[in-house]
């Protein structure tokens, strides 16, 4: 158990919380445990739904690493039965139902992936199949019965749903409350989410009571935003870092994070602590860290974890001899192109709005105002081969920069 005093351990988990329901909860939870040297029971239940993940995937997997570190249990539920029904959670359109061998095997790929951030030893992996697939008739018809349709319909998705006159499935209508019950069977003190599953770890609060459990606490985390610093990360928004990114391009994904943003990313993705972020942001300001060695450092951190240091400390150094050697802003647009045979650089100029005509183009390259990949450019007549998964840096006059990234 941790040696951290109750409040000090409430100060730490509600550090980067969107909503903690609620605080006295927590703390009357975390003396109790103190008291007993007993760990809290920690849930987090994840739909094997994809196969891999991205960083914003991973806000309340890093939430539940402050709780494992304070010495409380973690249980990390994958819903092998509830993904036979799909979450439909901000949905506006009945989810595909995948098939339990679709599920088995992205579950395995995200147990995976999860343990690069938590420790193994210390996490126990249940399957909700487990205590509902044994579930007899009268046993569900008892469930259904602690919740009304009227309070169902009260979650936002299914409303707008129900006034839209877009279909509901009655299997929908059993997310939440088997969801619910997984905390009734595994007796949890904590259940973490997003802030779109709040009414489903509402749910497991009220099933709980109706079971004659002490009803758990309920954690909700933030939405992290993208690299492009508006939408939530995404990958249909291509504003993603994912967890399998290779440490050159999650180290260089990092540094295009806005130096406003990456305060974000240091208290929702990494192990800091408030005083500390405070100060960072504190020897910013007055420039004594300048914003590149701030954000380099949590770089490194999301390297570091998801990879090795070595791999992070490779990262920098090319980062350095790329970028700060050679005087390259952090920030550089990248554009993804076709394959294609012999194509006219200064076409190619104008394709990615470094230029607005030929011409210029061509003035730009005999001015000696163009390079490609570091090395200076004289010929307006050279034409390019774009081949599938090369990648090219072009500087067009003192300011403007972009990375082209030949489709595979």
């Amino acid at each position: 158990m941790s040696f951290l005093s109750p409040e000090e351990q409430l100060e730490r988990i509600q550090f980067g919380c969107a909503e903690l329901i609620s605080p006295a909860d927590m703390l009357k939870k975390l003396k109790k445990s103190k008291e007993k040297n007993q760990p809290l029971r920690i849930k987090f239940g994840a739909d094997p739904t994809r196969p891999d993940i991205h960083l914003g995937h991973t806000v309340v997997i890093n939430k539940l690493k402050t709780f494992q570190d304070l010495g409380h249990k973690i249980q990390f539920l994958i819903g092998d039965f509830t993904a036979m029904i799909g979450d439909p959670s901000g949905r506006n359109s009945t989810r595909p139902i995948l098939s339990r061998e679709e599920i088995n095997e992205n579950g395995k790929t995200y147990a995976k992936q999860i343990f690069k951030i938590l420790d193994p030893d210390k996490t126990e992996i249940v399957y909700n199949s487990t205590w509902i697939d044994p579930l007899k008739p009268a046993d569900i018809i008892r469930l259904t019965a602690q919740y009304t349709v009227a309070r169902i319909l009260e979650r936002d998705d299914f409303t707008k749903r129900y006034k839209a006159g877009i279909p509901i499935s009655v299997h929908e209508l059993l997310y939440p409350l088997t969801q619910g019950y997984d905390s009734v069977a595994l007796k949890s003190d904590v259940e973490l989410g997003g802030t779109d599953q709040k009414f489903n770890l509402l749910v497991g609060r009220d099933l709980q009571q109706s079971y004659e459990q002490e009803p758990q606490v309920v954690l909700t985390m933030p939405i992290l935003e993208g690299l492009d610093g508006v939408n939530k990360m995404s990958k249909s928004l291509d504003n993603y870092i994912s967890v399998v990114d290779s440490p050159k391009d999650m180290f260089g994904k990092t540094m295009r994070v806005s130096d406003t943003l990456m305060y974000r990313y240091y208290e929702l993705l990494t192990d800091i602590r408030p005083a500390e972020l405070s100060q960072l942001r504190s020897d910013v300001e007055s420039k004594k860290k300048h914003p590149r060695d701030v954000k380099i450092n949590l770089a490194k951190f999301l390297v570091k974890r998801f990879h090795s240091e070595s791999a992070a400390n490779a990262a920098e150094e090319e980062f350095h001899r790329i970028f700060v050697d050679k005087g390259l802003p952090d920030e550089i647009p990248e554009m993804e192109l076709a394959s294609e045979n012999q194509k006219g650089f200064c076409a190619l100029m104008v394709q990615l709005g470094l230029t607005q005509t030929n011409s210029e183009a061509s003035r730009l390259i005999q001015g000696g105002g163009v390079q490609l990949n570091g090395q200076k450019l004289s010929d307006p007549k050279l034409k390019l081969d774009l081949k599938a998964g090369e990648e090219y840096l072009i500087k067009a006059g003192k300011k403007k920069f972009v990375k082209v990234k030949v489709k595979a």
